[in-house]
């Protein structure tokens, strides 16, 4: 038992080397004062094992089981079951059970269970179990099981599953499952489950159910998009507006579904139309309905009169009318040309020609088919 005790005396004063080497060495540390080589703010550690270590600098390798801090630069890898801290600048790998923090710039990876905070100049990946945040200029990849948000300036890879947000301006491409932010410019590709925000100009690609931008140099694919000053490009979606869109109530019938009313979002050339409808043609007297979609060109031919075509999709619900022979759903493919006349600025009629395609969900083949003849008005 003596010779074990002496042999651990004379270890431990191996690994505590004189204050003025200015290097720690190898730090055994057991807590953050009771360690075998204490903190000097002169000197540089290279191997550290402990509980909860506190350096001046590390250059090498720090395993710790509860927590690290450096006051100055890691250059290394630190590894820790709850946090990392280095005041500086982290070059390497910081791994954490909980987060990671660094002072000024993170070149590398940086990977915690929960939270990554790095600051400015960041060079690298940082993966995150629920949040990500970086300073300004950052660079690289950041995925997050839940946000990332980041400062004046970014550019690389954001993935996220709830949201990413940037200050002022991104360069590369963000996704996230609900919603994208950029404060002012975007270049690039945003995807996002359920919206995509640029505060200024979009030069790329917005792909959610919901695209706005203050300017657009590219193309926004969504159910719902929105720019508000000027269009250099192409909006593909259910409905496209901008402040100059027109949205007007459609009253109209025809031979195919003899009650209708809808919404138009009319833009210079592009316009969509969503609808609804009821007494479809051919189920007999009892109730049936319907929702359309419609979308087309439109093109000024005289004062107060227009020329347009569309194309558009019909889905009709037969309720009480369904049997063998007809089933309960069915939908139509149809394509219309439309001549149209503004009586006044907030009025109008329209007749409607033709052709569609009425078919079964369920199995291959054509439940109806025919031309199709509408008229209606036009308002606001």
């Amino acid at each position: 038992m003596k010779k074990t005790i002496l042999t651990a005396a004379i270890l431990m004063a191996a690994v505590c080397l004189p204050a003025q080497n200015k290097s720690a060495g190898i730090n055994l540390s057991i807590w953050k004062d009771i360690c075998t080589q204490p903190y000097d703010s002169t000197q540089t550690t290279y191997v550290n094992i402990g509980l909860l270590s506190t350096m001046n600098r590390l250059n090498g390798v720090g395993i710790n089981a509860l927590g690290s801090v450096v006051h100055g630069d890691m250059n290394g890898a630190q590894i820790t079951g709850l946090a990392n801290l280095a005041g500086g600048t982290m070059r390497g790998v910081q791994i954490a059970g909980i987060s990671n923090i660094s002072g000024n710039n993170t070149i590398g990876l940086s990977a915690a269970g929960l939270v990554n905070i790095t600051g400015d100049g960041t060079r690298g990946v940082v993966i995150s179990g629920l949040t990500g945040i970086g300073g300004d200029n950052t660079a690289g990849v950041m995925m997050s099981g839940f946000m990332n948000v980041t400062g004046n300036m970014a550019s690389g890879l954001q993935f996220s599953g709830a949201a990413n947000i940037t200050g002022q301006s991104f360069n590369g491409m963000i996704t996230s499952g609900l919603l994208n932010v950029v404060g002012e410019n975007m270049n690039g590709l945003q995807i996002a489950g359920i919206a995509n925000i640029t505060g200024t100009q979009l030069r790329g690609v917005q792909m959610a159910l919901c695209n706005y931008a203050t300017q657009v140099r590219g193309l926004q694919i969504g159910l719902v998009n929105y720019y508000r000053e000027d269009l250099k490009g192409f909006q593909l979606g259910l409905v496209n507006a901008n402040p100059d869109t027109k949205v007007q109530m459609m009253v109209y019938g025809g031979n195919v579904t003899p009650a209708n009313i809808g919404v138009r979002f009319k833009n210079q050339l592009f316009y969509t139309i969503l609808g609804v409808g009821s007494m479809y043609q051919g189920l007999n007297d009892k109730f049936s309905a319907s929702a359309s979609y419609r979308a087309g060109l439109s093109f000024p031919i005289y004062k107060g009169l227009s020329i347009s075509g569309d194309l558009g999709y019909q889905h009709i619900e037969t309720f009480d009318n369904k049997d063998e022979v007809i089933p309960g759903r069915l939908y139509a493919l149809q394509a219309r040309a439309n001549l149209e006349y503004q009586l006044t600025k907030k009025f109008g009629i329209f007749a409607t020609g033709g052709y569609g395609l009425t078919r079964f969900y369920n199995k291959s083949g054509n439940y109806d088919k025919g031309a199709i003849i509408e008229a209606g008005i036009v308002l606001f």
